[in-house]
């Protein structure tokens, strides 16, 4: 009938059409998973087509790195979304820590991007060297998942020490390796320690403006050298539960602006943007769709109604250890 109009699709709604439309395999079991009622076996079987006979992950789980290489930066990201299902242990977990220490550095720390003989594509940001030093970068959020799972490997000792070493001596930084940093430091054991150390990273990151305060002067906040325009950070990517302790970093009048600025990011397709530099079309599309889980789970981690429309409610910080 005429002025008789639908509403618009919820968030919810919107994000799923995106999902089916763009995303491969495992984002769409992810997304079933957290949002329709999905099986986690179905995750974990995608999340398998990506492990390789060492024990490590490679084809291209994290986009940016191509080919079948097993790199720590898939490690990453396989070890996330085992965390998501309650399933970073066993068997499994033995085997890709025996493969991180043939990865590690002299220091016992991971590297960004280990040499690759066959030379497969990767993005330009992440530059491969004969002999790379160990990161912060992907040895912080491995070493975070492990022990917020209690796993104990050897490996773990002289990686955990790394880490510390290198949060505790932070004095310039990019707003990547600080989300690190908060990565390690919400799965330390030493919460004492932890929260010294991340009351001392929050005040660097104001203090060097690594976050985007009030993202309606997005204009005064230049992105880190190597970044491309428009690459910036806010709070809730350093904040991405309400328990983290990069939480407390932020007044709850700039975490409500981030994340009501977050819901309103997402694009008219259903997905929500990404913001780093675009260097290859297929890594693109495939990041989409991991920025769409990322933006949804924040959301509704915060208390936001993703299923319905409606602004983020703003949860004050909380103890514990986030999953």
């Amino acid at each position: 009938m005429p002025g008789d109009e639908s509403p618009p699709p919820a968030p919810l709604a919107r994000a799923e059409q995106f999902i089916w439309l763009t995303a491969r395999v495992l984002e769409q079991r992810r997304f079933a998973f957290h949002f329709l009622g999905g099986d986690a076996d179905a995750v974990d079987a995608a999340l398998g087509a990506y492990l390789g006979d060492d024990g490590g992950y490679g084809h291209a789980l994290d986009p940016d790195l191509r080919g079948p290489l097993s790199q720590p930066l898939h490690t990453a990201h396989a070890l996330r979304v085992l965390d998501s299902l309650g399933r970073c242990a066993g068997q499994r977990i033995e085997r890709l820590c025996r493969h991180l220490t043939g990865l590690s550095t002299p220091e016992g720390a991971l590297p960004l991007v280990r040499p690759d003989p066959r030379d497969h594509p990767l993005a330009p940001y992440h530059p491969v060297r004969d002999d790379p030093p160990g990161e912060l970068l992907t040895t912080g959020p491995v070493v975070g998942v492990l022990h917020r799972n209690r796993i104990w490997h050897a490996w773990l000792f002289r990686a955990t020490d790394f880490c510390w070493e290198r949060v505790e001596t932070l004095r310039h930084s990019h707003p990547y390796e600080v989300q690190s940093a908060v990565a390690f430091l919400d799965g330390a054991p030493d919460r004492a320690r932890a929260a010294a150390a991340a009351d001392r990273l929050g005040r660097l990151v104001r203090e060097r403006h690594l976050v985007v305060l009030d993202p309606g002067r997005r204009e005064e906040y230049p992105p880190a050298p190597g970044y491309a325009p428009g690459e910036l950070l806010f709070p809730y990517d350093y904040a991405r539960r309400p328990e983290s302790l990069a939480r407390s970093w932020f007044t709850d009048e700039e975490m409500r602006r981030s994340l009501d600025f977050l819901a309103a990011e997402q694009q008219p397709d259903g997905g929500w943007p990404v913001r780093r530099r675009a260097w290859a079309p297929g890594s693109s599309l495939e990041r989409r769709p991991i920025a769409t889980l990322e933006a949804l789970l924040t959301l509704r981690a915060y208390g936001c109604p993703v299923g319905a429309a409606g602004p983020p409610a703003v949860s004050p910080p909380a103890p514990g250890r986030p999953r």
